[in-house]
């Protein structure tokens, strides 16, 4: 159930329909939209029935919402939630995160930052903790790799993200990055995203490998159960019977998501295909779709990569593919 309250609505209206409401051991959560506030209420919901809630002083409307995932529910907010991280404001405005797979050296760090930044990249991506199939496989340099992050994050004034693995590193990871990413293996890991949840930070939910929209929108909502709005939501491609790409990415995904729910969605056509000839295409293809933004691996060197050479761009594939991207936009504005 959402109450809708009234956009003269004050801080006292909206206290009171809570405490109201959480007198029948129901949890509420406030969403401020940018006219009106609306209060989430989760738990039984049927208690209230009868009870004279809309006539409540403040109160506009009162909705069931019959989906399993409430406070996610495009019904819940009608109105797009933007993450605003720094200066950066996802969800607004298309943006365009990039970087490589793996935080190797400040050397590489360094110039795939300035390469992706002089491209029109907002936020800078490396993973430091790799979470890979192969127990020999690299996997990452860890809390140096924070440290190399966050030096080039401040160094070139970019919002930084990286993959989170374990609620046991959440304190730690917060104090290097902006934006925690939550990766496939982990989507319905869910007390890390409850930790998550009670951490407040941004964070980057990225769709599990088979997973439903359903799924993927119930994941969401442990976070923002817990007090965490600021979640963006990210379609990385699913695994089918295909061989020929590493994944197939999901496209109608993102425009149903952008019906079903008001975050914002970004769209990674890295893993996606695991093809760099792939990259390209399906970028534009995103950004028709109604995608908020772009997250794509790239590597000075990616054929000396230590992880996922094969679907990383060169900082000038990028910046083609980062021309091609606005024009499109553009087309789409007129």
């Amino acid at each position: 159930m959402v109450i809708i309250m009234k956009e003269n609505a004050t801080e006292e209206n909206i206290r009171n329909v809570c405490e109201y409401v959480r007198k029948f051991n129901l949890s509420t959560h406030v969403v401020n939209g940018a006219e009106r506030s609306i209060i989430g209420v989760i738990g039984n919901v049927e208690v209230l029935e009868d009870k004279p809630i809309s006539s409540m002083e403040g109160v506009y409307d009162v909705v069931r919402i019959s989906s399993p995932y409430k406070l996610v529910s495009r019904s819940a907010k009608p109105d797009n939630t933007v993450v605003r991280v720094k200066d950066v404001d996802i969800g607004g405005n298309f943006v365009m995160m990039a970087g490589p797979c793996a935080v190797e050296s400040y050397e590489q760090m360094i110039e795939a930052a300035k390469a992706v930044k002089k491209s029109g990249a907002k936020v800078l991506r490396g993973g430091a903790y790799k979470p890979r199939s192969s127990p020999y496989s690299f996997q990452g340099l860890e809390e140096e790799g924070l440290k190399i992050l966050n030096a080039v994050g401040r160094e070139t004034g970019m919002v930084t993200i990286t993959e989170i693995v374990s609620s046991s590193h959440i304190e730690k990871v917060s104090q290097y990055a902006d934006i925690l990413q939550v990766g496939s293996r982990n989507m319905q890991n869910f007390e890390l995203l409850k930790e998550i949840g009670k951490s407040k930070m941004p964070v980057l939910l990225k769709r599990g490998l088979s997973s439903t929209i359903e799924e993927w929108l119930n994941a969401a909502e442990y976070i923002m159960k817990e007090g965490n709005p600021n979640v963006i939501l990210c379609e990385r491609g699913i695994r089918t019977f295909e061989t020929y790409t590493r994944n197939t990415l999901d496209l109608n995904a993102v425009a149903a998501v952008k019906n079903l729910s008001h975050l914002p969605v970004i769209v990674d056509p890295s893993h996606g295909t695991g093809r760099r000839d792939l990259i390209a295409p399906l970028s534009r293809a995103a950004v028709a779709v109604g995608a908020d933004g772009l997250i794509i691996e790239v590597h000075p060197h990616p054929d000396m990569a230590l992880s996922d050479g094969a679907q990383s761009l060169t900082p000038e594939e990028f910046d083609k593919v980062s021309k091609e991207v606005n024009k499109i936009l553009l087309a789409l504005k007129d």
